[in-house]
């Protein structure tokens, strides 16, 4: 495989792998990303029979839930940051040991307290995975090879993140959630060997040194600051916006209904963190000290847009595959073949364009390639949204998710080629950290906004549609509120209640309506995508040859 003809001090450094070794070891590393990305929504499905195995209460399944996305999300820059200093392949080794071992932990847990700890153990392994496999792919490979690492790697964060509800869906139609976590000791233990084995170590340059004096504040603030963001967007939709709509006690003290949410003083005060970041990074730059995160990357335009990009497409695809499986279980109820024919030509779309995405990389510019995959993207929700109706199902989806599948597929695989091209391979831990945090940050916004979307619509075009039923007020406000909470699920008590054919056909209506506005705002936040991908240029590998800062 062909290398570039300057090369940076790491780049000079680390030892060249045989040509099968770095393909092998390419597999390796997307085979993490895949057991990373199918657990942080495999969960959702499987929630149902962990409650009634467990007898979960309300708080603890949403933490079960959620835990797993904010650790990951608040750790990732400073995982990031620790591969560059004590190296990439050990971070992939120790980030899937402790995956592993949070997932047996998972798998024997007897009760919700230890569920929610090993689900929070499972986010700290995933947040040292996910930044050493793409800042081991920043530095390793170059030139044609680059395209195509980064197209594998791209298809199976966007495949998995889809394929996570079937595989989920199948364990548990069989029984058995806890295998869901034990299946990981094995896999987990064949990836670490095969990374010791195929993987080169890389770190940054003069490391020994930069470790002696660890940006402890920086770490902390990024730490801090970011969980609490990813908190208080997970948390919205449980807790209220602004005002609470829930009962809930904090230290075992009852939070007044007609006080403030606490959920915006949560995202002040991880806003407040975050701008306290900024100063301490600058700070210590500026004299010189070694920096959790090296605000002058984001001077690099293809990095600063890219981030911005790749947020703003994982809120389209997270918040798309939220609210796809409500609409057609709320109308077509727990078939799993109508979700099935609906998310799974996502994923094939993405595995199919992602292997392709990087031999046109080669041709056309990786660049180009994003907004082509942009393009694709829009035009596939667009016309979702027009296709949905009460009778659609998912064979109707079908098509249209294939497409945005494809789009995805060749979006993902070479944004972050683009967005890391530029980055000095000496920075690619924080530059893969800042990123993945930017991807994680947009699911988390995903859910929340187009969830919300979905839910406000849900009850408005309920409560108009209850407009001349024959049910007392009272009633067709309770019907159109419990729809809305129940996020449409509750269409389905309606379709099994005998003299509620008409409420249940309102039902399907008003999910019908509700999908295609949760997916014409989610077009809408794709298209800032598209703008944002328009602006990217050839990555020209401008550091490659430079020395380390």
């Amino acid at each position: 495989m062909p290398e570039s003809t300057s090369l940076s001090p790491e780049r000079a450094a680390a030892p060249a792998p045989a040509a099968r070794h770095r393909v092998l070891g390419m597999v390796v590393i997307s085979l993490g990303v895949s057991l990373i990305i199918v657990d942080a929504t495999i969960v959702g499905v499987l929630l149902p029979r962990i409650v009634a195995d467990l007898g979960l209460t309300t708080t603890d399944a949403e933490w079960v839930t959620s835990v797993y996305a904010l650790v990951f999300a608040a750790l990732l820059i400073p995982f990031g940051r620790a591969g560059d200093l004590f190296g990439r392949r050990r971070m992939f080794v120790l980030g899937t040991a402790v995956f592993a071992a949070a997932s047996v932990a998972a798998a024997l847990a007897g009760d919700g307290s230890a569920l929610i700890g090993a689900r929070a153990l499972q986010g700290v392994g995933a947040s040292m995975v996910l930044p050493a496999t793409l800042s081991t792919l920043n530095t390793v490979f170059t030139g044609r090879d680059r395209a195509v690492a980064f197209g594998v790697w791209g298809s199976m964060i966007s495949g998995m993140a889809a394929l996570g509800p079937l595989a989920g869906g199948a364990i548990a139609a069989g029984g058995g959630w806890r295998w869901a976590f034990g299946v990981n000791l094995p896999l987990g233990s064949l990836l670490a060997a095969g990374a010791l084995w195929l993987l080169p170590e890389t770190r940054r340059p003069g490391a020994g040194s930069a470790r002696r004096e660890i940006d402890w504040a920086g770490g902390l603030l990024s730490v801090l600051g970011l969980g609490a963001l990813v908190c208080g967007i997970i948390e919205g939709q449980t807790y209220g916006w602004w005002t609470p709509t829930r009962p809930f006690a904090i230290a075992g003290h009852d939070w007044p209904e007609t006080a403030l949410s606490p959920v915006p003083v949560v995202l002040a005060l991880g806003c407040v963190l975050i701008a306290a970041l900024v100063v301490v990074e600058r700070s210590r730059a500026a004299a010189g000290r070694p920096v959790m995160l090296d605000l002058e990357l984001f001077r690099i335009p293809n990095f600063r847009r890219g981030n911005l990009a790749s947020a703003l497409i994982n809120v389209g695809e997270l918040g798309l595959l939220f609210v796809l499986p409500l609409f057609l279980l709320g109308v077509h109820g727990t078939d799993p073949l109508q979700i099935s024919l609906a998310i799974l030509p996502l994923a094939v779309g993405a595995f199919l364009s992602g292997g392709y995405a990087g031999r046109l990389a080669n041709k056309r510019g990786a660049h180009r390639v994003v907004q082509i995959g942009m393009v694709l993207e829009v035009a596939a929700v667009v016309a979702l949204a027009l296709t949905v109706s009460a009778a659609t199902g998912g064979p109707q989806l079908a098509p249209w998710m294939l497409l945005y599948g494809v789009g995805l597929g060749l979006t993902s695989a070479q944004l972050t080629n683009v967005s890391l091209a530029d980055v000095p391979p000496a920075q690619s831990g924080q530059a893969s950290g800042t990123q993945s945090t930017a991807r994680q940050v947009g699911a988390a916004l995903g859910i929340a906004a187009i969830g919300t979307v979905f839910a406000t619509s849900l009850g408005h075009a309920m409560t108009d549609r209850l407009a001349d039923s024959a049910l007392p007020p009272r009633e067709r406000a309770a019907v159109a509120h419990d729809l809305r909470e129940s996020a449409g699920t509750y269409g389905r008590e309606l379709h099994a209640a005998p003299g509620m054919e008409a409420e249940a056909r309102a039902a399907d209506e008003s999910l019908a309506a509700a999908t295609r506005n949760a997916a014409l705002t989610t077009a809408a936040i794709l298209a800032l995508g598209l703008g944002a991908s328009l602006r990217l240029r050839p990555g020209g590998d401008l550091h490659r040859g430079e020395s380390n800062r």
